[in-house]
């Protein structure tokens, strides 16, 4: 099936209500992080501020628009994937080039894809592991596959298969792979993507500049970005951020407190976005016959899972949390912006009636102590267990606190040594695999440690992985939700947007829903 994608439609869809003789060109961007790039690399990248940051500076063969799920075209102009679904051909585009001006041409796509799918350098190399061999012929690029790969569309788009060349990469110094990346980053930095790396003083300042020689066009018809560059300011305390774009000393600040967005947002001189994400918000509940003391786990009952669900009030939890900037979760397994994700409507409304003829069904004593463990020093999280405390009285739950840090919450979800945990999730990839294997498929992580094993959904699970026929698979992954969603290994609870606050003279920022900073068709209106 061959697909042949025009990026600027998109981007015309993306600035229809901004006429294209507005857009003015020039001028440099100051924009508050709340913590510094590492290595921004496409396969070394695995921190949300280096994922994050990788399309600004290389570009992918395939591209996913503002929505998080169009696919669109990037560096390839077209695609082909085999009727039995083994191989994968590419056009790349014509005259298309690196920020040093020197050609982008399938030796890239070969190197980077073969970097990319090695497992002995890659974290992210179990996403390509159906690539078994990449070749080019000018600017023809066939992938050819080990298995059929329902994904490997999806994954073109992904930031860990972005085009890095090959003659800068040998070129650079270093023994290792790593230390080739890590070089190329600091000095003689050479990109495919709409800006490059010019400077990065770490834990200080990071600055871009716009690269000349960036293929992709603006609503003006010249190439991307509109910006001269851009200036990242690392400033991890929320109220710093805020107080410096208010002051005017920054034109951007992201990860606002949802306490502080109805404050921006009646700042005139202030733009308060809320970007869609993937970003959930759940808790692992522990459905083994047995806890890990060895004593009866009452959670191994299904019915007590569901009760807990119908009398947890998820609209009070995101005005209580989020000052009613999320939304409840509509599928227990993904956000409703993920790829196949279905939408009924929030899923396990408040309804205490039902909750309590189900613990009744599930025959569980009037106060029957659950433990909640959460995040020490986590104000959400007090929140959360301050709300569930009160609300699962009701039912006759006694729910009790253990506080933690991070790295025991972990350990904790990994042994089984826990009743119910603060927890979260956003997509790295553009496709429903990653959640839904993270989550509910047993042999990945014990469907995130619950321990929760089914086998109709492990075996749907499977089958996905193999499914070329787009429809076949989203039924098959209707299906995974509805037996999540009835079952309900998790306390379900809500999505979270990404809060940006940007100057009013700020247009064109997107925040895409994997979390991707898109400054390419950001301009400044003066």
């Amino acid at each position: 099936m061959k697909k042949l994608l025009m990026a600027t439609v998109a981007a015309a869809a993306m600035f229809s209500a901004v006429p294209s003789m507005a857009i003015e060109r020039g001028g440099s961007l100051t924009f508050a992080r709340y913590d510094d790039s590492t290595l921004i690399d496409p396969i070394y990248a695995d921190r949300n501020p280096d994922i994050w940051m990788v399309t600004n500076l290389y570009d992918t063969l395939l591209r996913t628009e503002a929505d998080g799920k169009t696919i669109t075209s990037g560096l390839a102009q077209s695609y082909d994937v085999a009727e039995d679904g083994q191989s994968l051909t590419l056009t790349l585009r014509d005259d298309i080039m690196f920020s040093d001006g020197t050609p982008i041409e399938g030796k890239d796509v070969v190197f980077s894809l073969t970097r990319a799918s090695d497992p002995d350098l890659s974290p992210w190399a179990g996403l390509l592991s159906s690539i078994e061999e990449v070749s080019a012929t000018g600017n023809q690029v066939t992938i050819k596959l080990n298995r059929p790969d329902p994904t490997i569309v999806l994954m073109l788009a992904t930031f860990n298969t972005a085009i890095v060349s090959a003659d800068a990469f040998e070129a650079a110094s270093g023994e290792t792979d790593q230390e080739k990346a890590q070089s190329l980053s600091i000095d003689g930095f050479v990109g495919s993507g709409p800006f490059m790396m010019k400077s990065h003083q770490r834990g200080t300042l990071m600055q871009f500049g716009a690269n000349p020689h960036y293929w992709r066009e603006g609503e003006d018809g010249e190439p991307l970005p509109y910006m001269d560059g851009i200036n990242f300011l690392v400033i991890p305390d929320d109220a710093t951020r805020i107080l410096k774009l208010q002051a005017g000393e920054v034109d951007g600040a992201e990860f606002i407190p949802f306490a502080r967005v109805a404050e921006l947002e009646a700042d005139e001189n202030i733009n308060m976005e809320l970007f869609p994400s993937t970003r959930i918000i759940y808790s692992p509940m522990n459905t083994r016959d047995t806890r890990a003391d060895g004593s009866d786990n009452p959670l191994a009952d299904m019915k007590l899972r569901q009760a807990l669900n119908y009398a947890t009030d998820k609209n009070a939890l995101v005005q209580l949390v989020l000052q009613g900037a999320g939304k409840p979760v509509t599928s227990g397994l993904m956000a409703s912006t993920t790829q196949l994700a279905t939408d009924n409507g929030p899923i396990y409304q408040y309804d205490l009636d039902k909750a309590k003829t189900l613990i009744a069904e599930a025959g569980v004593a009037d106060g029957t102590e659950l433990t909640l463990t959460i995040l020490a020093g986590s104000a959400d999280d007090a929140i959360i267990l301050s709300a569930l405390q009160q609300m699962w009285s009701q039912i006759g739950i006694d729910l009790k606190v253990e506080q933690v840090d991070g790295p025991t919450r972990g350990a904790k979800n990994r042994s089984g040594e826990f009743d119910i945990h603060t927890y979260g999730w956003v997509n790295d990839v553009n496709d429903p695999a990653q959640v839904a294997g993270w989550l509910g498929y047993y042999p990945t992580a014990k469907a995130v440690g619950t321990g929760w094993n089914n086998e109709e959904f492990n075996s749907l699970y499977e089958a996905s992985n193999v499914e070329m026929d787009p429809a076949k698979r989203a039924e098959q992954y209707a299906r995974m939700q509805e037996i999540y969603n009835e079952e309900a290994p998790l306390l379900f609870m809500y999505e979270t947007p990404f809060a940006v606050a940007l100057s009013d003279d700020v247009k064109g920022y997107v925040q895409t829903p994997l979390g991707n900073n898109e400054f390419a068709s950001t301009w400044i209106d003066r």
